[in-house]
């Protein structure tokens, strides 16, 4: 583990978040496998709910016939419910259920079932495990969480955005410059007759989930603690410093 004071924190947060990524984007293919072939049929359910908890009553919604653009007849594809199998698949199909909306069209199929998740979710996990992999490797603790985001990208290519004052800008506009192509993607196939492929879908999702890995660590390794709370001690990118106000908050 790096003891530096401002590595030591980052260190340990980006292997955290890499390796629980890492768990559950291996898990999206190693559970399909661990059931016999066609135990998952074709899926259409829908983000943030339980759909597939269980054949009739609550959580069952997936398993009746809809029509529209969310659900289809589950009853002509063949029902299913994440409780009647492994306990190991059971727990990466619910959490499929739960956080995806679990398309059959817009999902791999591996062993003759359907993967738990969608393939920008699968790309969002891939990008979560990256991101977790750089922030352990390169981010720093740097007091703010806009500082310890900036920290991935070096000393040298940041000495003329804060030479300039515009490190908050910087790390506003790689938010959006990677959230642009999941957003662009996902909301001309909503607004449009356009329909995405499963590859774009999971290129699109790497680079919204290493951002997000990236911000996610930032925001719990950002701890004034770690510089006994002296803000001045923060070494930023060209000599910059920390001015100490007299209310004892940091700019």
């Amino acid at each position: 583990m790096d003891s530096e004071p401002d590595r030591w924190r980052a260190a340990k947060v980006g292997t955290w978040v890499m390796s629980i990524s890492l768990f559950f984007l291996i898990s999206f293919f190693l559970s399909p496998m661990t059931l016999e072939e066609g135990s998952v049929p074709r899926l259409s359910g829908r983000a943030n709910v339980f759909d597939y908890y269980q054949y009739e009553g609550w959580g069952s919604w997936g398993n009746g016939n809809h029509s529209g653009d969310v659900g289809h007849d589950q009853p002509s594809e063949g029902l299913f419910s994440w409780t009647d199998i492994n306990f190991y698949a059971a727990f990466i199909y619910g959490f499929g259920d739960l956080n995806c909306h679990q398309k059959y069209e817009r999902s791999w199929v591996i062993n003759g079932n359907q993967m738990p998740m969608c393939a920008r979710d699968v790309g969002i996990f891939l990008g979560l495990a990256i991101g977790g992999w750089i922030f352990s490797r390169y981010g720093k603790n740097r007091w703010t969480v806009t500082d310890s985001f900036l920290s991935v990208f070096g000393d040298s290519r940041l000495h003329s955005v804060y030479a300039s004052g515009y490190r908050k800008r910087a790390a506003w506009g790689i938010g959006l410059l990677a959230m642009a192509p999941i957003g662009i993607d996902g909301f001309t196939q909503m607004l449009t007759e356009y329909e995405s492929t499963n590859p774009v879908r999971l290129v699109t999702g790497l680079f919204f989930g290493v951002m997000l890995a990236v911000l996610l660590s930032a925001m719990l390794s950002a701890r004034p603690s770690d510089h006994q709370g002296r803000p001045e001690l923060v070494s930023l990118p060209a000599g910059a410093r920390f001015a100490r106000t007299p209310d004892n908050e940091s700019e």
